[in-house]
């Protein structure tokens, strides 16, 4: 909530709605049988529907994700989080799902919430705090899969970081914890209100765990997106996990473009774990690698460190070969997540010794960009969007 303020932001995102989003030219491809040309079913691209229309390939690139909505600027994973990024102009704004213990999925960055909402302020709630072993992790708090709907309804949403944006805490319990059901309602009207399709970036959270539980995420979300029109090749959706199984799952109950995310070289994703596959992260970015991966996906959304290394200093070292890798095999690239704040830069962009201040946020988005990656996922979409726009080929630059 600093630097630019709020009026710059609402005149960049008015002016890149005006815009367009007419550019072509993604320079990723995708599987043969999914290849986001938009010949899903269903309406066309001016009613806001999530199928018909034009493919990702009609994305502007690089794209701009709203990475949890606008969570820079508002509380993660709520209406108003999402209605700001795409206020400021985000391409695509992204939700990540879990579900609750009668079954309905809803928008949590993790299932466990006593840091996102005030669950911990309900002391009918209080017996529920209990430590459980998440992906081999132990986590103590409040999930999601103790409560039904009726009483997720009664919480409040508040910033996630208070410490690194105190600012955002001014809208704690604006909002309420949203279904994807909303979400997908929320964005037919903003499509139809806009003229264009809102694209959505939808992540399944833990999902072996939850399957373990008997709570499966793919059959439910499958379900509505073939309710909402968003099923199609075409659909202006992607699905996205850190676990390769829940995509394959996924490839097999709908066609919307699909993303695999990889996290640290040396990690191992957790379904993985649990079927002793000795793969890595460092694996799955080789070459056959991602040969497999584009058996069932689209693109993949990697740790920006898996494209620059950061030396042990914080510094950005020589890229890697991943994007060159990954675009020969048809894959395109959404890595994050691109912030503003010193905390989370490259130490060659920060500026002064005060973590939560914004630090030359555009010159490392520039960085990125010059990378030849396709899109990003960012807190901060305003800033994105600045950055973006000298690489964005025959786009008029709407800030200058």
């Amino acid at each position: 909530m600093t630097q630019g303020g709020a009026a710059r932001r609402t005149v960049l995102g008015a002016a890149v709605l005006a815009a367009g989003t007419g550019i072509t030219g993604l320079t990723a491809g995708s599987a043969a049988a999914d290849d986001g040309s938009g010949s899903g079913n269903g309406s066309g691209s001016g009613d806001g529907r999530g199928n018909g229309g034009g493919g990702y390939r009609d994305l502007p690139c690089p794209t701009v994700i709203g990475h949890r909505g606008a969570s820079g600027y508002r509380p993660e994973h709520t209406i108003g989080s999402y209605q700001l990024a795409l206020d400021l102009g985000a391409d695509v704004v992204e939700q990540d799902l879990v579900p609750t213990r009668d079954g309905h999925l809803v928008c949590r960055h993790e299932n466990e919430i006593g840091g996102t909402t005030d669950v911990a302020d309900h002391p009918e709630f209080a017996s529920r705090r209990t430590t459980k072993s998440v992906d081999g992790v132990a986590v103590t708090g409040w999930f999601t899969e103790d409560f039904t709907l009726a009483e997720l309804r009664t919480l409040r949403a508040k910033e996630r970081i208070p410490a690194v944006r105190q600012r955002n805490t001014l809208y704690d319990g604006q909002w309420a914890v949203p279904t994807f059901e909303e979400v997908l309602r929320w964005a037919d009207r903003e499509g139809k209100r806009r003229g264009r399709r809102v694209w959505l970036h939808v992540e399944t959270k833990h999902p072996t765990y939850f399957r373990g539980l008997g709570l499966g995420l793919e059959e439910p979300l499958s379900k509505l997106l073939r309710r909402y029109g968003r099923d199609g090749r075409g659909a202006a959706l992607f699905l996205q996990s850190f676990e390769p199984s829940s995509i394959q799952r996924l490839s097999r109950l709908v066609s919307a473009p699909r993303v695999v995310l990889l996290s640290a070289a040396g990690t191992r994703p957790w379904d993985f774990e649990v079927a002793k596959d000795p793969r890595t992260v460092a694996d799955l970015v080789k070459p056959e690698g991602l040969k497999w991966i584009a058996g069932f996906a689209q693109g993949i959304g990697p740790t920006m460190d898996l494209i620059l290394p950061r030396d042990a200093a914080g510094k950005l070292g020589a890229p890697t070969t991943l994007v060159k890798d990954a675009h020969a095999r048809g894959l395109l690239l959404h890595p994050y997540t691109a912030r503003n704040e010193n905390s989370f830069l490259p130490a060659e962009y920060r500026k002064g010794t005060d973590p939560t201040a914004y630090g030359d946020a555009l010159g490392a988005f520039r960085t990125y960009f010059e990378q030849g990656i396709d899109g990003i996922f960012t807190d901060n979409p305003d800033t994105g969007l600045l950055a973006a726009e000298a690489f964005r080929p025959g786009r008029r630059p709407v800030n200058r």
